[in-house]
């Protein structure tokens, strides 16, 4: 059966810091579940848990009390609305995340991606082979990490924000075929989530011919997905259905490619 996009599991409400209207409310983001017919929906806001030291200003001020002030999220008979985080991973690999705080989410995001936050998550002059060797390091940081694998998401793997000064696909481009393989080997081992979140609608073929490579390498390699819309903002809520459709699409992806965490 083809992959239903019944589900949301990376969405912002104003509570981050870079999701300032008040609209994009829990209340908004379950009816845009309720409207577009998904059975789970997951709060992600950005994170850095107080517990773990050496969060960078912008962090310091999105500790775990601050997300969770947001509770009890609003429910619905239809969709079963869950509360995660989407948490930070720093220059040094450590991420924000205590197993403390791990334990009370019901899912976890870890963005390797973040490259844009100089002297935070990279130095900042980094040039496209060193971004490529950085984004091996970083996926293996969290495979090495003692994070709950089975109700963890390894988010946008391949966004723009890799090199925000430069051209993305010129880092993804100098990734090896064989870490791609190793990577996604042990990823589908030990039962990280890998989000779908890339721009398929409109996706054009010199892309798709490098942005897809990652995604199918861990279907062959045995991963497990999810959708993560990652809006920020109400007008974002209108295009992610039609957006998760084409991804499903493009990778040919049945229901046996979903996380376990969403048959549950």
């Amino acid at each position: 059966m083809r992959f239903i996009a019944d589900h949301d599991l990376h969405i912002h409400s104003c509570l981050s810091l870079c999701a300032p209207d008040p609209a994009q409310s829990p209340e908004a983001i379950l009816k845009y579940g309720e409207d577009n017919g998904f059975k789970t929906l997951c709060l992600t806001d950005h994170m850095w848990d107080a517990a773990v030291p050496g969060a960078c200003e912008w962090y310091a001020k999105q500790p775990y009390e601050r997300s969770k002030s947001v509770l009890p999220l609003p429910q619905s008979d239809k969709v079963r609305f869950l509360f995660g985080c989407e948490t930070e991973m720093d220059k040094n690999f450590t991420i924000g995340l205590s197993p403390e705080t791990a334990k009370e989410l019901d899912f976890i995001i870890v963005p390797t991606t973040h490259m844009h936050r100089d002297g935070f998550t990279v130095e900042g002059n980094e040039g496209a082979e060193e971004r490529a060797k950085l984004w091996v390091k970083r996926f293996e940081a969290v495979l090495d990490s003692s994070l709950p694998f089975e109700k963890t998401g390894l988010a946008h793997m391949t966004c723009c924000l890799i090199w925000h000064k430069g051209n993305y696909l010129e880092v993804l481009k100098r990734i090896p075929l064989s870490e791609y393989h190793r990577l996604f080997e042990r990823a589908a081992k030990a039962g990280l989530g890998i989000e779908l979140n890339f721009p398929a609608y409109g996706m054009s073929a010199a892309t798709a011919e490098i942005e897809l490579v990652p995604y199918r390498i861990a279907k062959e390699e045995g991963c497990k997905f999810y959708l993560g819309g990652d809006a920020h903002v109400p007008a974002a809520l209108a295009s992610r259905k039609l957006c998760f459709e084409a991804m499903i699409d493009v990778l040919g992806l049945t229901e046996d490619d979903k996380i376990p965490f969403l048959h549950g």
